[in-house]
């Protein structure tokens, strides 16, 4: 059948339809291609459907089906009594008994699916381009969807009911949406249809084998026409696709990219060019103007390339003439950048690469995984405490301390007393009987709240009317942290009993999160007074019995120019993703042991991070674990807040750390440079 439909296809091509004839013949063709196809077309339609209506199916076993209906149905079809096509083209079997009629419903509900859904089948689609059981495109190109399986809720709900989108805490959603449910509300039907369906679309794309590569995790719809078109093309064909630009850099697309630079040994490697763009209102004017897309160009499994034609940052198709912007990289390039996942870096010109690759071959990556076993040259670990949507039900507002029974206490904190006996609690103003005690609650920081060493760099405000970012920024002046008793104001505060502490310090070392490649700076990292914080302040926990000395070389590290230069080539999106901070070349232990002037390194960064980080009471105990206390053991008074002074401090590390990944002065002017917003803000 595929055989005729595919001769009446290209019949169809041969045609000019220059005549009401021959348009007539290339309808009655098409018709006829249609027509051969169709069983095939429904028995294809009837399998997949299988997959959404049956768990597991077809690898789980026929007795093992949990649905009864299913399993009896399933096994009066393969009982070899009737002719499979022509039984589902059908959709109906002739009988009475309650096998045949648990079959009709299955074929009944798996037809409806297929509508529903409008199954595709590229062999019956294109007959013609399958033909004698081989076969594929000679080019697949297109723009695919980018949007993501995982039904949305805020943006599911903002154009349905603005009073639940619009809540800052997710649990407060979730409430609101559980009062639907008790009133059986059609808004709720409608939700729980959505949901139920993303689920399904979710499950379906991870259990059936077609996405091995990316249909794991949450999934976006663009990442499965990638590897689709990968099924589609001919061995020697090529894909050409305009995706988001994180089909090459973020770690859920890693072992797919990792395929198109890999096996140079057989002739190089499958990518031919990442042209990556910056939207800027430019190419599509409803997308945000920040997001990064790429055109995606790669052959088929017997089709190499010696090296790729990358370009990134772009903003115009004219920059493509330019021969800085455009370079040309192997395989090997991205894996020596990238040794953990093989994405790509961003150059944006060639000394950018040379400077970048350069750095690399002299110094060793934070973990290196590239040989199969995990290498550290810190002994740190990647740790986030509290989910902002997941663990929203613990967060508590200055109103609801205050309704609570809570009192302001010393270092930002809240304090009340709490009893096990719930009809003893409204008696214990004043009093600390048996079984009485004192809770705390501790601000909880988030990735804006903090700068390079200062852990009160802003307080956090809200904004209801904003669904996306409700919380914003308000930044605290030298003036007020002149005072080692102002603290910034968070937006939530977390009760101490639910904050896991570490064994070694009482204090974290954090960075934020969201990063933009095109911020004033990329990479910011600081000493917190505790561990409650925000998944998108990540924190990097000691495993070993590292001390607070070598804490702060690593701090140091991070927050240096030399550093964020680096890492200004690896992050593609907003977040920066600990698999990004993992692939950082980072100055290993050791060499900070040099001395310059007869001045140990290591004594000198040490110095310079203390008076830095310590200029309020909330960060004793990490002033305490760093020595500085007085000849009685107690903690000597913070650093007074002095803006002049911490710029020339934090300049001396930078110069520093330029000094240690080895570069010149020249390269050393060149990374500044790049930095244009610092330099605006410096003169």
């Amino acid at each position: 059948r595929l055989e005729v439909a595919a001769k009446s296809l290209e019949a169809v091509a041969d045609l000019t339809d220059t005549s009401i004839a021959e348009a007539h013949e290339s309808k009655r063709l098409a018709d006829s291609a249609r027509s051969e196809v169709a069983p095939i077309h429904s028995l294809l339609s009837f399998w997949r459907a299988l997959r959404w209506l049956i768990p597991a199916w077809p690898t789980s076993r026929l007795p093992s089906i949990r649905d009864e209906a299913a399993r009896l149905a399933l096994a009066e079809l393969l009982s070899g009594r009737y002719n499979l096509a022509g039984v589902i083209h059908a959709g109906l079997v002739a009988g009475d008994t309650p096998d045949v009629a648990a079959l009709n419903v299955l074929l009944l509900q798996a037809a409806q699916l297929a509508r529903d859904e409008r199954f595709f089948h590229w062999q019956t689609a294109f007959p013609n381009v399958w033909r004698g059981g081989s076969g594929g495109f000679d080019a697949v190109i297109g723009n695919p969807p980018w949007d993501r399986i995982k039904l949305q809720q805020v943006e599911w709900l903002a154009e349905r009911d603005l009073n639940i989108a619009r809540q800052p805490r997710a649990a407060d959603r979730k409430r609101l949406i559980a009062e639907l449910e008790k009133k059986r509300a059609p808004l709720w039907q409608e939700y729980l249809a959505a949901s139920e369906r993303a689920v399904q679309q979710a499950r379906v794309v991870r259990d059936c084998g077609d996405y091995p590569l990316l249909g794991g995790g949450d999934v976006n719809l663009y990442s499965l026409f990638v590897e689709r078109a990968t099924a589609l093309v001919r061995p020697r064909g090529i894909v050409g696709l305009i995706t988001p630009s994180g089909i090459a850099a973020d770690k859920g697309a890693s072992p797919f990219f990792r395929t198109l630079v890999e096996n140079e040994a057989a002739g190089g490697a499958r990518l031919a060019a990442l042209l990556d763009f910056e939207n800027k209102k430019v190419f599509f004017p409803d997308v945000d103007s920040r997001f990064k897309f790429c055109a995606l160009v790669f052959g088929g499994e017997a089709l190499r390339f010696a090296q790729a034609k990358c370009a990134f940052f772009l903003h115009s198709m004219d920059e493509l003439a330019e021969p800085e912007r455009v370079l040309e990289l192997s395989g090997a390039d991205f894996l020596r950048v990238n040794p953990n996942t093989g994405a790509a870096p961003i150059f944006r010109t060639r000394r950018d690469a040379e400077l970048t690759t350069q750095i690399y071959s002299r110094h060793p990556v934070l973990v290196d995984r590239s040989s199969g076993v995990e290498q550290k040259v810190w002994p740190v670990r990647y740790v986030t405490m509290f989910h902002m949507t997941n663990d929203s039900d613990k967060f508590i507002t200055r109103a609801e301390l205050v309704k609570q029974g809570w009192r302001p206490a010393s270092l930002n904190r809240w304090t009340r007393l709490v009893s096990p006996l719930p009809q003893a609690r409204e008696h214990l103003e004043g009093h600390k009987g048996p079984g009485v005690r004192e809770a705390v609650a501790v601000p909880l920081y988030v990735g804006r709240m903090i700068h390079h060493y200062d852990h009160r760099a802003s307080s956090v405000t809200v904004n209801e009317q904003n669904l996306h970012n409700a919380a914003l920024s308000e930044n605290l002046t030298a003036g007020a942290k002149a005072d080692p008793n102002v603290f910034p104001e968070p937006q939530y505060w977390v009760a101490e009993s639910d904050v896991q502490a570490s064994k070694y310090f009482d204090w974290a070392l954090a960075f934020r999160d969201i990063a933009r490649a095109t911020d004033s700076r990329t990479m910011i990292s600081a000493f917190v007074p505790h561990h409650a914080c925000g998944n998108k302040l990540p924190m990097l926990i000691p495993v070993d019995a590292i001390d607070a000395e070598s804490l702060t070389l690593l701090t140091a590290n991070l927050n240096s120019f030399a550093l964020d230069f680096v890492v200004r080539q690896k992050v593609q999106s907003t977040s920066m993703n600990w698999f990004i901070v993992e692939q950082l070349p980072v100055i290993a232990p050791a060499d900070f042991e040099q001395s310059i002037g007869g001045v140990n390194i290591a004594d000198f960064i040490r110095a310079e991070v203390l008076a830095l980080t310590y200029t309020a009471h909330d960060m004793a105990g990490f002033a305490r674990d760093m020595g500085y206390v007085d000849a009685d053991g107690a903690v000597k008074p913070p650093f007074v807040w002095d803006a002049d002074d911490r710029a020339h401090r934090m300049a001396r590390l930078d110069a520093l750390f330029m000094h240690l990944y080895g570069l010149s002065d020249t390269d050393a002017d060149y990374i500044l440079s790049t930095f244009p917003i610092v330099r605006e803000k410096d003169l």
